[in-house]
């Protein structure tokens, strides 16, 4: 890929690392999910050809493809299960209504950490992942080192903060062939139950301009529990490695940092990756996701949204829709 926003920086952070006292100690053992899909949507899920940051150029044709670092002690959250509608969902009828008078389509999920309950908005739709793809890329790295007792090489550590702080795209290049490429994640991800996350099978893909992991699909289901493996204790992710990567993702250079921390309370701990993209048909695929605890409020968020007619618009809807669930959770 080509045109990287950001220009690497010099140096190289170190593995941060600060402890959180008692951060909500348990997750709790059985969860909910809470599904909101208009009748006038779509079910069909989207596979869209996508990549991110880079200058706005357009393939001819997608390629055939069937604040400190925290680190929160917890349980393994147990399978979530399907319940009815509940009142006071924080992608509830003002979120639906909202997106519904917004162009493109926007997919959500959200969990409370401390109960385990996730609501979903358009639940099943797949998106491509863009930037958002180097979350599971880390942690595909750090569950082998997690199963090896043993550090990362120091050829591939080195790559973590560029490619997480700045979203450098020759760096996540790197680690990708280094986690075994889609093959690897692919192993990675059905062990910790990402069961709608299919790798990009090219790395160098007929017409896309840019490295092909851009154009992994997920749903926001999938990056809620990709998430929530680096909040909740659990055997693939050891708590250092945890602890690393959620120092990364708070570390997110500040032009970055738009998305999931829109309407957040300052002082907020807000640890996210974002991702973006123009698509082939001239609009723009922007995702956001992350863990936002503070506040009296502790959860996992993931918006993922295609069809969007430039970038800013979709950080715009996405920032909106951050902002109600920030006050929903708050005001439940």
């Amino acid at each position: 890929m080509t045109g990287n926003r950001h220009t690497r920086r010099s140096r190289r952070r170190p593995v941060v690392g600060v402890v959180v006292a008692a951060l909500l100690l348990g997750v709790a053992a059985v969860g909910s999910v809470v599904a909101f899909s208009p009748s006038d949507t779509s079910a069909v899920s989207h596979q869209r050809a996508a990549s991110h940051d880079v200058d706005p150029v357009h393939p001819t044709a997608p390629p055939s493809t069937s604040a400190p670092s925290a680190s929160k002690p917890s349980t393994t959250v147990a399978p979530r299960t399907t319940q009815p509608s509940a009142t006071g969902s924080p992608l509830g009828a003002s979120v639906t209504s909202y997106v519904e008078g917004r162009e493109g389509t926007v997919t959500a999920a959200v969990e409370n950490v401390s109960t385990g309950q996730t609501w979903t908005l358009h639940p099943g739709l797949a998106e491509a992942t863009a930037s958002i793809v180097k979350v599971d890329i880390m942690e595909s790295l750090l569950a082998q080192s997690t199963a090896s007792g043993q550090p990362l090489p120091a050829t591939e550590q080195d790559e973590l903060a560029p490619m997480i702080e700045e979203s450098d795209n020759d760096s996540a290049t790197a680690l990708w062939d280094a986690a075994g490429g889609p093959t690897g994640i692919s192993a990675f991800n059905a062990t910790i139950g990402l069961t709608d996350t299919t790798p990009s099978p090219c790395l160098t893909c007929a017409g896309f301009a840019w490295p092909g992991w851009g154009l992994t699909t997920t749903t926001a289901t999938d990056q809620v529990t990709l998430l929530d493996h680096l909040v909740a204790s659990n055997a693939e992710l050891g708590p250092s490695e945890r602890q690393e990567a959620l120092g990364l993702m708070e570390d997110v250079e500040s032009s970055e940092s738009w998305g999931v921390t829109a309407g957040v309370a300052t002082g907020t701990t807000v640890a996210l990756k974002n991702g973006w993209v123009p698509l082939q048909n001239g609009l723009w695929q922007v995702n956001s996701i992350g863990w936002v605890h503070g506040d009296g409020r502790d959860y996992l968020i993931a918006v993922l949204g295609d069809g969007n007619p430039d970038e800013q618009y979709g950080i715009d809807t996405i920032g909106q829709v951050s902002t109600m669930v920030w006050n929903a959770l708050g005001s439940s």
